[in-house]
């Protein structure tokens, strides 16, 4: 990073035929929803879910509505979901009118608590999310045990672990539903994107309906416009000038993520052995981080803090958990997130760092504070 900015904790990772593919675009026939969607959504496909369709749109929080939508989701219906994530995860159901049931984080990893989730699964369960925090694949394993016993689909807001894998395969390619985000500090960033991609390819029609007010494209742009709209849609696009950008990174992703991985070695090997910092991984050789945070957990937390600040090292929470939110109405009790709640503290991770910046920070933490 530059000397006068320090170390910031994200810094958006711009392709380098971004500008390129985006001039390309702006000289075409199609700066919305065109044939360079279309593009992203098989080159997509092709690197990480090869048998599973895959819908482009605008935001990851549009595909998390499409896959609650499509998964038959309804007011009144009961979801077991993640305490701890962006409000994006849940503010969907709200929208549905759902039954949210928080489950509670397992302070090893802040995914969701295996315990928490088979205490509160039921008959009214409608579907279980799960959320890989910060690129760590959960327990999916007994996620879908769970799942398959009670009958309900399990659908993963994977916005942060692209590239993740568990047991060999990739996150996203055997579930139910998944969900990805583009946003500008994703490992892929399309500005603001996300996509959906889902196991029942019988569904891919009405996603691309639903994607787009409801109206059948395809039949459209074919001249015909008798056909009738029968579901109510959305405005969940992606343009081509996005997927100009997203094509470019998916050429640079396996760059992009071995050399994340590589900071996260790093400080794994620098923090591991150090008495007052608890690294947020559970280091199961099922799971492939897909390096999109790392986390610690500390005491004095606001001390830690300012300890890094003085030294140039910004640092932050990210998330905060959603039963204290007012908008979700929660009076529960979750001890496990209680346990950890002024403890955890994400350190930068992007392209902008290098190994010696890893290194620095962590001498710095090694100092106390």
């Amino acid at each position: 990073m530059h000397e006068s900015e320090g170390i910031v904790l994200f810094y958006p990772h711009v392709p380098r035929k971004a500008k390129e593919y985006i001039s390309e675009t702006l000289d075409s026939r199609w700066i919305g929803q065109g044939p360079k969607v279309d593009r992203f959504e098989r080159a997509f496909q092709a690197k990480f879910s090869p048998a599973v369709p895959c819908v482009a749109v605008g935001a990851g929080t549009d595909a998390l509505h499409l896959a609650y939508l499509l998964a038959g989701i309804g007011p009144g219906d009961e979801v077991l979901t993640p305490l701890f994530t962006c409000a994006a995860t849940n503010i969907p159901l709200l929208h549905i009118g759902a039954t949210i049931r928080f489950i509670d984080a397992d302070p090893r990893t802040l995914n969701i608590s295996i315990a928490d989730l088979k205490a509160k699964i039921s008959e009214r369960t409608k579907a279980i999310i799960c959320v890989h925090y910060g690129g760590l694949p959960c327990d999916l394993g007994a996620i879908r045990a769970i799942a398959s016993e009670y009958g309900v689909p399990v659908i993963e807001d994977a916005a942060q672990a692209l590239g993740g894998a568990y047991n060999g395969v990739p996150i996203g390619a055997a579930s139910d539903f998944a969900i990805f985000s583009f946003q500008a500090i994703k490992h892929v960033t399309t500005g603001n994107g996300g996509m959906l991609t889902f196991r029942r390819p019988e569904l891919e029609e009405k996603a691309r309906r639903l994607r787009w007010f409801g109206i059948d494209r395809v039949r459209k742009q074919k001249g015909i416009w008798e056909n009738d709209i029968v579901e109510v849609g959305f405005k969940y696009e992606m343009t081509d000038i996005e997927a100009a950008i997203g094509l470019a990174g998916l050429e640079e992703f396996d760059e992009i993520i071995a050399f994340r991985r590589s900071l996260y070695r790093r400080y794994v090997e620098n923090l591991k052995n150090v008495a007052h910092i608890t690294i947020v991984d559970d280091f199961n050789p099922l799971k492939a981080h897909a390096a999109w945070l790392f986390s610690i957990l500390v005491e004095r937390r606001m001390d830690c803090q300012l300890k890094l600040r003085g030294r140039g090292i910004e640092s932050g929470q990210v998330h905060f958990r959603n039963d204290r939110y007012s908008i979700f109405g929660c009076s529960e009790e979750f001890p496990s997130m209680d346990s950890i709640d002024d403890n955890y503290l994400v350190l930068p991770l992007h392209t902008r760092m290098s190994l010696a910046d890893v290194d620095l920070i962590c001498d710095v933490l090694k100092e106390g504070w």
